[in-house]
């Protein structure tokens, strides 16, 4: 049994706290904490056991190393925002405790999605006798533990990767992201890399594309964007040549995207407007609904998985590994749609797996350098299931 302090009350921490609430025996105290306290305890109001709640600004290093210190808790798990990842990792090494997040580092200056900031932590995490997983959500988190559980399991060496992520769900409104608006465009608006015989190669945003069938969802056009988790994959998956990462959009988001980002209202760079410092974006966010509010009325499914391609004992092989995940189905069980759903119970799943001791380890991680079983069966167990289909 451990302690778990969650950081963070949108969405995804919602989901989160959900799930390690109904686990008691393994999660014997939580507290949720965020900048709102009002949001934790409305979140609080809603579970099937009591938890508690706590204020704190995750941009405060000894601010939330203080709070870190009065919970003890065994675990800090960082549902905040992407840009207070440096910061809760300083905390969580000044307090002393293990750390866990969900999406990699991102600086409010500049979109750039990398692990460069967070791996370097690693000679102070190791130091200090503490561990810190990196992207246990779901792309990042289960995407890459597919891919070790492929490569354990069915590969000898895997060469080509494609993560596939598609949400054919609709929520009724003309225009709105599933998470966070800012974090959301901003990825969304990134020009396009992928990695192919040991170099980085860049596309213009969403300027390839091409459709795939998705499992129980029917044909979608996909498009190749960045995404984090193929920049660990790379170190990790031997005799890979390409990896690429995709993701569906429909027509009528990629026109108001197209709109917005030809009048400027995409920019992160602050623009004077009556006196004032404003940015774009940030005032677009304000303007766009809360993807919380998007779950009552969220119809549909999601599909996320990975073509994998490689060699089992000579032979090449295809296998392909992947969960759907149902909007309405994540609303009945925890109030929340599928994005949420599916990014917060790999949190919940990687918190167990550090803190029931089945992953551990000294330093800075990423998923796929730990043993994929256990969180392959508890992603069964506790609302994504997988199914794996070998096409050659």
């Amino acid at each position: 049994m451990g302690k778990v302090l969650i950081i963070g009350a949108g969405g995804v921490g919602s989901v989160v706290t959900h799930k390690c609430a109904q686990l008691p025996e393994v999660f014997s105290e939580i507290t949720l904490a965020s900048r709102t306290i009002e949001k934790c305890d409305k979140i609080a109001a809603t579970l099937p056991r009591p938890i508690k709640t706590a204020r704190v600004d995750a941009d405060n290093v000894a601010e939330t190393s203080e709070l870190i210190r009065k919970v003890s808790p065994d675990l800090v798990v960082n549902v905040a925002l992407p840009y207070q990842d440096l910061t809760l990792m300083d905390a969580c090494l000044e307090a002393g405790v293990h750390y866990l997040d969900t999406a990699n580092y991102e600086s409010p200056e500049e979109a750039v999605f990398s692990y460069k900031w967070q791996w370097p932590y690693d000679e102070r995490f190791k130091s200090a006798g503490l561990m810190a997983l990196l992207g246990s959500g779901f792309d990042p988190g289960v995407t890459n533990v597919f891919c070790a559980y492929a490569l354990k399991h069915h590969f000898d060496e895997i060469h080509y990767i494609d993560i596939m992520d598609c949400n054919a769900g609709s929520h009724g409104h003309p225009f709105a992201t599933n998470f966070n608006p800012e974090i959301n465009i901003r990825e969304v608006s990134a020009r396009g890399k992928f990695w192919e015989e040991g170099n980085w190669k860049e596309t213009d945003p969403l300027s390839v594309h091409k459709p795939f069938d998705f499992p129980e969802i029917g044909e979608r056009e996909m498009y190749l964007m960045y995404h984090e988790e193929m920049e660990s994959l790379i170190n990790h998956m031997p005799g890979l040549k390409r990896i690429r990462f995709w993701m569906t959009f429909g027509q009528e988001y990629l026109t108001h995207l197209r709109v917005l980002r030809n009048v400027g209202m995409t920019r992160i760079d602050p623009v004077r407007f009556q006196g004032c410092d404003i940015v774009p974006l940030q005032f677009l966010k304000a303007l766009l609904p809360d993807p919380a509010s998007l779950a009552a009325n969220y119809k549909g499914k999601t599909n996320i998985g990975c073509m994998i391609e490689g060699v089992k004992e000579g032979k090449r092989r295809r296998y392909y590994v992947y969960n759907v995940c149902n909007h309405e189905q994540a609303y009945r069980e925890v109030g929340s749609q599928a994005i949420s759903y599916t990014t917060g119970v790999p949190a919940m799943i990687g918190a167990k797996m550090i803190v029931t001791g089945q992953w551990s380890g000294k330093g800075v991680f990423n998923m796929e350098q730990f043993d994929p079983d256990p969180f392959m069966a508890d992603l069964n167990r506790y609302g994504l299931p997988w199914t794996e289909l070998f096409l050659e």
